[in-house]
């Protein structure tokens, strides 16, 4: 198996236990999208305590990488996935965060 197989089964095991309703094929997209922080341990996990990392998800994924204009919609839809992933919840990959923000704004087709 691949590494990123392997990541994208990891992934796939969050979305499933968390109850996420996340396609394989968006999750893999997104994966692929993050290049090789997906294989580093600290880069592939988002930290919701931190306010420059939450920052950073905001100005270089929605703003950036979207394209979304800033609004303080983006700051909840953050706080949002933070929810549906746990707060407490200690691993929260990147890519499911990403592909669970993907979904709410509707731009799935970025990554088809």
């Amino acid at each position: 198996m691949s590494k990123l197989a392997e990541v994208i089964e990891d992934y796939k095991a969050q979305v499933a236990d968390l109850g996420l309703g996340v396609s394989e094929e968006l999750l893999t997209a997104v994966a692929k999208g993050l290049g090789p922080s997906i294989y580093n341990a600290d880069s592939s996990k988002i930290s919701s305590s931190d306010p420059e990392e939450l920052a950073r998800v905001k100005n270089n994924f929605l703003i950036g990488k979207l394209g979304l204009a800033d609004s303080p919609a983006l700051d909840a839809a953050i706080d949002e996935v933070v929810e549906q992933m746990g707060k407490s919840n200690r691993n929260k990959y990147r890519a499911v965060v990403y592909a669970l923000l993907v979904k709410k704004f509707g731009k799935e087709s970025m990554y088809a």
